[in-house]
């Protein structure tokens, strides 16, 4: 995954290196009191070890954690530094705005999925080769995790015309021929923490829902967590185009196959770089200490 991310942030011009870590618990499990010691217990342990720092290492948002979680970090290593290290706030991104944070850096990942898959469906070379007519107008989408990524990027699809009739979840997945209202999906998920008993749907599976990846779609977009397409699924995977929003959720041997049917592969370290890309642009606006546009804004003088 550090690779993975060295590799991303070179290809999209970004001057940072490639790092993970993270906290091995499911957050679902604990009380927002519990995420918050466990957060800033790891933030000590990374400062103890000089592993964060805005010069050093920036750590961003990810799986299982929000903007909260990103504050929680900036404000306990400004706790431990802020008096001596003038850039403390810079040390993390994805921060509430009113924390350091950025406008648009909440969807910036899923929009970027949505940018890029646009810019290459109004190619005719492209969909040629994918046996698709140009424009995301009438296509059909499948999303493998609807959590950040996935939410933001089948709402900018939705707005595009673009037909989510598949979404894929850890407890469940539903399908609906004709697609899905987005914002309902959305709300509804927002209310009941789970799409397990959204009404309006013609197929669901909760035993399964892997299954669902195999479902008949023009995009299939996953979202969610690593190897998620691989040798198992690979072979039953009937989707033209393969969009990787998620780090690495192709193996090699997944690859090898999907290539073989003629499915044109997307890889992450383009489409998925949306996130570290406004992260850096946090990283600047907290280190220069200016908000962005402060210096560029004119007023007339009235006459």
């Amino acid at each position: 995954m550090a690779s993975l991310m060295t590799f991303k942030l070179a290809v999209h011009d970004v001057p940072y290196g490639g790092a993970k870590g993270g906290i091995r618990i499911d957050p679902r499990k604990y009380s927002e009191r519990e995420l918050e010691r466990a957060t800033r217990r790891y933030t000590v342990e990374l400062a103890k070890k000089g592993f964060i720092g805005a010069a050093i290492d920036v750590p961003g948002p990810d799986m299982g954690t929000n903007q909260q979680t990103m504050t929680w970090m900036k404000d306990t290593y400004m706790t431990l530094f802020g008096e001596k290290d003038i850039n403390a706030e810079a040390c993390c991104t994805g921060k509430y705005v009113s924390q350091g944070g950025i406008e648009g850096r909440v969807e910036s990942t899923g929009l970027g999925v949505y940018y890029g898959l646009k810019e290459l469906m109004e190619d005719k070379s492209f969909m040629d080769k994918a046996g698709l007519s140009v424009g995301m107008a009438g296509k059909t989408f499948g999303i493998q995790g609807f959590g950040n990524v996935g939410e933001w990027a089948a709402k900018f699809i939705s707005q595009d015309k673009g037909i989510i009739e598949v979404i894929i979840e850890w407890d469940c997945a539903i399908y609906k021929k004709g697609g899905f209202k987005i914002d309902d999906v959305i709300a509804f998920k927002n209310e009941h923490k789970s799409l397990k008993n959204y009404p309006d749907v013609t197929e669901v599976t909760i035993d399964h829902p892997m299954r669902f990846m195999t479902k008949k779609v023009d995009v299939l977009i996953p979202a969610a967590v690593e190897k998620s397409v691989n040798k198992s699924n690979a072979s039953q995977i009937q989707c033209k185009i393969l969009a990787e929003a998620a780090n690495g959720p192709t193996t090699v041997a997944a690859e090898d196959i999907l290539r073989s049917k003629g499915t044109i592969i997307l890889p992450d370290m383009i489409l998925n770089g949306g996130g570290v890309t406004v992260s850096y642009f946090e990283w600047l606006k907290n280190l220069q200490h200016v908000n962005p546009g402060r210096l560029t804004k004119r007023w007339e003088e009235k006459m």
